[in-house]
């Protein structure tokens, strides 16, 4: 088979990765693409969202699947597009993907198909949700209604920097028009978890339960990023509260979705809070996470092209997906500056030796490569997975191998995993 992938992060490379190790692959291509995937995929100089242009080289180029790593071409239709030309891709069409392109769809129909969620007001208007926020217990959640690369949430610890967030969304338009309206929610206690799911319209297989850091610094302080770091599995689910979520959040999810015409295809993505009440939503996403994608992958054993042709065919029920019981976790080394204003064009040193280590995988995301040599061209630069018979050895392993790696500004948090390890050790956290 000859696969395009789409995308050029971290998640794409692990995507890329996995794929490349099917026996029923051939040839891959990825647009756009990074400098680490160079070796195993051709490619393309095409960003994500030119929807029209990627069709036209799956067409000429005998692409047999697409595999659609970001949001935003989910959003815009790519799926869609791709199967008017009758190609085969992986991923929900643009209705399906606003579940993760509009905040207000996603928790109407939480809502509607009684998904256990955060309790919330939806404003189109900036008066009215600055006075509903003079009424209201802190803290609070704003959101903005569509896409914002991850940082469009915003938990206010206090009245006025919730008037701030507001104004900032919907007056100074920080994420453009995707703060054009905003959902005001109460702000759920607990720990968070990812819980994601190969969902083939009808049915859903899921994946074992991540953990992803979102805050830029240590000990969960900082700004929102796209991601820090991830680990697979999470101690505090249970093969008991999996099954729970499958049945109170997927299940009602996906036969809603196909009672209002609009089926669900692709990866479906919970960001789920484990509160006293039991878990509850805080988001959904349409997509492979990233990190949590690089932590899951490596554990995969069954193959990845098998699962996504059981997903279009509406088979995913007749497949058995097995996983390496050894937990993964990923580590995320960032520019200087991040996830602000950052520097680029630094030289990496060290990868070698950290491909070197054992049950360890570098993913790039931000690098590119001239003459040979490694340059950081983004914010997230490289993604350092370890693997280990314990949670406590994964992460040891991944932090060897990010040791390993140089370069001016190197940013990276130092305690991805922590909460689960104090969790083990009984450590009140």
């Amino acid at each position: 088979m000859r696969i395009l992938v789409i995308g050029a992060g971290g998640r794409e490379h692990a995507l890329v990765w996995k794929l490349a190790k099917s026996p029923l692959v051939t040839k891959i291509f990825a647009a756009p693409g990074n400098a680490g995937m160079a070796s195993m995929a051709e490619p393309i100089p095409l960003k994500a969202d030119q929807i029209v242009d990627l069709a036209n080289f799956a067409v000429d180029s005998k692409v047999d699947l697409t595999v659609v790593g970001p949001e935003l071409p989910l959003v815009k239709g790519i799926v869609d597009h791709f199967r008017q030309k009758g190609l085969a891709i992986f991923g929900p069409t643009a209705a399906a993907a606003q579940l993760e392109g509009s905040k207000v769809f996603s928790k109407e129909r939480m809502l509607r198909y009684g998904v256990p969620t955060a309790a919330a007001k939806i404003f189109s208007r900036y008066d009215l949700a600055v006075d509903y926020l003079k009424t209201v217990p802190v803290p609070v959640v704003v959101k903005a209604d569509g896409l914002a690369a991850g940082k469009g949430v915003i938990v206010a610890a206090s009245r006025e920097e919730a008037l701030r967030a507001v104004e900032s969304i919907m007056q100074n338009r920080i994420f453009g028009e995707a703060g054009a309206s905003v959902v005001i929610e109460e702000c759920l206690q607990g720990e968070e978890v990812s819980v994601l799911a190969v969902v083939d319209g009808v049915h859903c297989a899921l994946l074992p339960s991540a953990q992803d850091h979102k805050r830029a610094y240590d000990n969960d302080e900082g700004p929102n990023t796209g991601g820090m770091g991830a680990y697979s599995p999470v101690p505090a689910v249970s093969d008991a509260l999996m099954e729970q979520i499958r049945t109170t959040v997927f299940e009602p999810m996906i036969s809603g979705m196909n009672r209002d015409a609009t089926p669900f295809t692709g990866i479906l993505y919970a960001g789920i809070m484990l509160t006293a009440q039991g878990p509850k939503v805080l988001e959904f996403n349409t997509r492979f996470g990233d990190p949590e994608a690089q932590a899951l992958l490596p554990r995969l054993k069954t193959d990845l092209v098998e699962i996504i042709l059981a997903a279009i065919d509406g088979k995913i029920n007749q497949i058995s997906i097995e996983w390496d019981s050894r937990p993964a976790a990923c580590v995320v080394l960032t520019s200087k500056g991040y996830p602000g204003t950052y520097e680029m064009g630094r030289p990496i040193q060290g990868l070698s030796d950290a491909h070197d280590c054992p049950d360890a995988w570098v993913f790039h995301a931000g690098t590119s490569r001239e003459g040979g040599k490694y340059f950081t061209s983004g914010g997230r630069v490289l993604n350092v997975v370890g693997m280990g018979a314990t949670l406590e050895a994964a992460i040891e392993k991944a932090y060897e191998a990010a040791d390993k790696i140089q370069y001016e500004g190197k940013q990276f948090r130092r305690d991805i995993g922590a909460r689960a390890l104090k969790r083990k050790t009984g450590v009140k956290v």
